[in-house]
């Protein structure tokens, strides 16, 4: 009897979580986890993740599970929820180019939280985060780029499959329930790309979303609830509702880990157009005076970067994170393009606008031929004195063929995470992290870690 998608997927997710990945997905787990904490830890006190807090608190009595920077604890889908809000608040968490979306920031918060209630081994947490990036990948691998085309949001969508697989994962759950699991994750799934229109607070909230119905998927299935077998490819199945029929499960056959793909930002804006930006800042070092012998700049993409990232205005913080001229404004008058470029001060400069209104986009064939294999950029410099500088770039800083040193993510961390929990304690913290396995409490440990003592 043919299996469907789900059994196919849910047998993979079962192997790994039964350890079957053994100790060769270790690095590439500190990896992520080394840069999910960063961003968490950072992202704690944002105005969207307070809401979120508040919200929660108010109406949740649980307190099984911690809240990353915080003392506060709630129950393990509501905090959840509110460290994965944390996670993507300033949209400088790990992601997948082949996935189009962030893997990191539902799978995490899902394991820890629940991992910290039924007091798992320090080898199940890891077990469960490479099976919740393999789920999240493999789901959002047969459905973008269409997804992305047709307004849905891989994080929220994909990253509810991949939640589930964590969690289903962590409870070591067998095929058979695992594939029930993803059957009801199926009707929980959700999250538009409308967000890029105005910029409103609903993209922060998308991992959180997936997190904390991850956590309701799997443990209604360990109850014994069941899903729709054909959850992907059944006639009113995720590809025919969400994306047309167009789904494509042949890459479930794809080989190896998909945490070993993820990519890591240097800059903390959206992941489209960071190969323009590597490549600007390759030409403006080149120049003396960047304002003055700039006179044009011309971004190509690909179609799907161009969409809704074309925008030279922005009234709210996810919004100018979500423009491409911005971003290149700010790597072209700063040298660099940073959290604190973003800050309303920042955006409001009089040089930046004019940067910024120089700045053209298109679509580049070349770019449009490559996505979603890889996210490359055309850019391009028109000097006063009527020269062209332009180059290509295949592969942003932190994937594919350049990935980023384990010394840039550890640099990262400590620039990001000293200044609130101390220097003594995000060093211990760094170094729990990448020996996790080496230590039957780490989890407990680095949440005590996570916690500043004002907090």
């Amino acid at each position: 009897m043919t299996q469907t998608v789900s059994q196919r997927l849910a047998a993979e997710i079962a192997d790994i979580g039964a350890g079957g990945a053994g100790t060769a997905a270790d690095r590439a787990f500190s990896r992520a986890c080394l840069d999910f904490v960063t961003c968490a830890l950072i992202g704690a006190r944002l105005p969207v993740t307070e809401a979120t807090r508040r919200h929660f608190a108010a109406t949740d009595t649980g307190r099984q599970a911690s809240l990353i920077g915080r003392t506060e604890r709630l129950s393990p889908p509501s905090a959840a929820f509110v460290n994965a809000t944390a996670g993507h608040g300033l949209d400088f968490d790990d992601g997948h180019t082949q996935a189009g979306g962030h893997p990191g920031v539902g799978v995490f918060p899902a394991v820890f939280a629940m991992a910290e209630h039924l007091g798992a081994s320090s080898g199940q947490v890891i077990d469960a985060v490479v099976a919740g990036y393999q789920g999240m990948v493999r789901v959002a691998r047969m459905m973008h780029p269409t997804s992305a085309r047709t307004g849905w949001h891989n994080t929220a969508v994909a990253g509810t499959f991949g939640a589930t697989a964590a969690v289903a994962a962590l409870h070591r759950l067998p095929p058979a329930q695992i594939a029930h699991a993803f059957g009801l994750a199926g009707s929980f799934a959700g999250g538009l790309l409308e967000f890029l229109a105005d910029g409103p607070d609903s993209k922060r909230l998308h991992p959180g979303m997936a997190a904390r119905d991850g956590i309701a998927c799997a443990g209604l299935a360990a109850e014994g609830l069941t899903g729709p077998a054909a959850v992907f490819e059944g006639r009113h199945g995720v590809f025919n509702a969400f994306i047309a029929g167009q789904g494509k499960p042949e890459t479930l056959d794809a080989p190896g880990l998909a945490i070993e793909g993820a990519y890591f930002k240097l800059y903390p804006c959206c992941r489209h157009y960071h190969a323009a930006i590597d490549g600007l800042l390759d030409l403006r070092a080149g120049l003396n005076d960047p304002m003055g012998q700039i006179s044009g700049v011309e971004l190509g993409l690909y179609a799907v970067a161009v969409r809704g990232h074309d925008h030279t205005t922005a009234e709210t913080l996810l919004s100018a994170q979500m423009s491409a001229p911005i971003a290149a404004g700010l790597a072209l008058v700063d040298g660099a393009v940073s959290v604190a470029g973003f800050e309303p001060g920042s955006l409001r400069r009089d040089e930046l606008g004019a940067m910024i209104d120089r700045v053209r986009m298109r679509v580049d064939e070349t770019c449009e031929a490559e996505y979603p294999g890889c996210r490359s950029a055309h850019v391009a410099l028109e000097l006063a004195d009527g020269r062209r500088l332009e180059t290509r770039i295949r592969d942003p800083k932190g994937e594919g063929a350049n990935p980023l040193p384990d010394a840039d993510l550890d640099a990262k961390f400590m620039a990001n995470c000293a200044p609130v929990i101390g220097r003594a304690a995000a060093e211990e913290a760094r170094e729990l992290i990448w020996t996790f396995r080496d230590h039957p409490d780490a989890l407990a440990r680095l949440l005590r870690l996570l916690t500043p003592a004002t907090a």
